[in-house]
C-alpha cells in the first residue's frame, strides 16, 4: 500500500482525493474519444459508509468515452488524475453529485438486464427528470430528494486510445450517431423478416439509444427534440413488434405505456399495447385500448376488428377451459 495522502484535485472545488493504492507509469493522456475501463465504488458519507453501487458486486467494470457526454462528468475529472492501477478515493460535494442517482439508475437497469432505453423515454430534459416521481429505486428516491457529497472510490484498469479499438455506437459523435441509424433500421427489419427477433431488437436497441444520447443535447419539447423522439418512436415500434413474437409482452405494455404517458394521441402504442394485454389474458384493457385506436385512427377498423375477433375467440376458450377445469372440483 503506498501512503495514504488527501490532495485537493488542481483547480477543482468540492473534491477531496486519497490514494489507497499507487499505480505505475504515467498518469495516461485522456483525449477526447479515449475509451477507460474502471471499477467503481460509491459510498454515502455516513457512519457505515453505505455503499450505494459496487461494479465488482455487478461483476463488470465501467467503461466511459472520454468527450462523449456522460451525464456524470466530474468521473472523467476524478480519472484523468490516476494512473493504471491506481486504486483512489474521491470525497465529492454536492455539485458533482446531484445527478448522480439518475446515472445510477441507468446503470443499474442494464446490469439487471433491462433496457436502458426505458429511462431515456421518461426523462425529457432535465425539467422533467427532477418532476418525475421515482426511480423505481428507494434508495435513489432517497438522493434524488436530498442529494448529499458521496464518496466514488475508483480503480483505474486500462486506457484505450480511439485508435485501439473499434468505434461501438456509443463510442460516436452524434453526426456518426445520425448515419448509424438508418443503417441499424434496415438491418434490424431484415433480420425481423428472417424471424431472428433476437438478433433483431440488438440492432433497434442500439438505433434508439444513438437517437437519444442526441436527443439528450436538444432542448425537450421543441422541434430538434420532437424530430428524434418520433424517430426513436418508430424504432421502439418495431422493437415491441419483435418482443410480441418472443412472447415477452409484460415489456411491450411496459415500453408502450412509456410513449403513451409521453405522448397520448400515440395510436400504434395503444394498438401494440392492446394486443399485448390480449395475449396475457386482460380483456377489459385490451378492449379499452382498442377502442382507443379507433377513437384516434378511424381507418384502422379493418384492423381492430380482426384483433377483437381473435380476442373474443380466446376468451369463449378461456371460459370453457375453466368450466372444465372446475367441474371436476366439485
Amino acid at each position: 500500500m503506498s501512503d495514504v495522502h488527501d490532495t485537493m484535485l488542481l483547480g477543482s472545488e468540492g473534491i477531496k482525493k486519497t490514494i489507497l493504492y499507487g499505480g505505475t507509469g504515467d498518469i495516461p493522456k485522456l483525449t477526447t474519444g479515449a475509451k477507460v475501463t474502471f471499477h467503481f465504488r460509491t459510498q454515502l458519507c455516513d457512519d457505515d459508509r453505505t455503499v450505494i453501487d459496487d461494479s465488482k458486486v455487478v461483476g463488470t467494470p465501467m467503461e466511459i468515452v472520454i468527450g462523449n457526454m456522460f451525464k456524470l462528468d466530474i468521473w472523467e475529472t476524478l480519472l484523468a488524475s490516476m494512473r493504471i492501477g491506481e486504486v483512489a478515493e474521491f470525497w465529492c460535494d454536492i455539485i458533482h453529485t446531484g445527478i448522480y442517482p439518475l446515472v445510477s439508475k441507468s446503470m443499474r437497469r442494464i446490469a439487471e438486464g433491462k433496457d436502458p432505453v426505458d429511462w431515456h423515454i421518461h426523462t425529457c430534459g432535465m425539467a422533467n427528470m427532477f418532476a418525475y416521481h421515482s426511480l423505481g429505486y428507494d434508495d435513489l428516491d432517497e438522493l434524488m430528494k436530498e442529494p448529499k457529497p458521496l464518496y466514488f472510490i475508483l480503480e483505474l484498469i486500462r486506457v484505450h486510445h480511439p485508435s485501439e479499438y473499434n468505434r461501438e455506437t456509443w463510442a460516436m459523435s452524434d453526426q456518426e450517431r445520425l448515419k448509424a441509424v438508418p443503417v441499424l433500421h434496415g438491418q434490424g427489419n431484415k433480420l425481423y423478416k428472417q424471424g431472428q427477433y433476437q438478433e433483431a431488437t440488438q440492432k433497434y436497441k442500439e438505433a434508439i439509444i444513438c437517437l437519444k444520447n442526441v436527443q439528450t443535447k436538444e432542448k425537450a419539447w421543441e422541434v430538434p427534440w420532437l424530430k428524434l423522439e418520433k424517430m426513436a418512436n418508430t424504432l421502439t415500434f418495431n422493437y415491441c413488434q419483435c418482443l410480441l413474437r418472443m412472447e415477452e409482452y409484460y415489456e411491450v405494455i411496459e415500453h408502450t405505456s412509456d410513449i403513451i404517458n409521453q405522448h397520448p394521441g400515440a395510436v400504434k402504442a395503444f394498438y401494440l399495447r392492446g394486443k399485448a394485454h390480449m395475449e396475457v389474458w386482460n380483456e377489459a384493457e385490451a378492449r379499452q385500448d382498442f377502442s382507443r385506436v379507433l377513437d384516434l385512427d378511424p381507418g384502422m377498423k379493418k384492423a381492430v376488428k380482426k384483433e377483437l375477433g381473435v380476442l373474443n375467440m380466446r376468451m369463449e376458450e378461456k371460459n370453457q377451459e375453466d368450466k372444465n377445469k372446475y367441474k371436476g372440483m366439485f
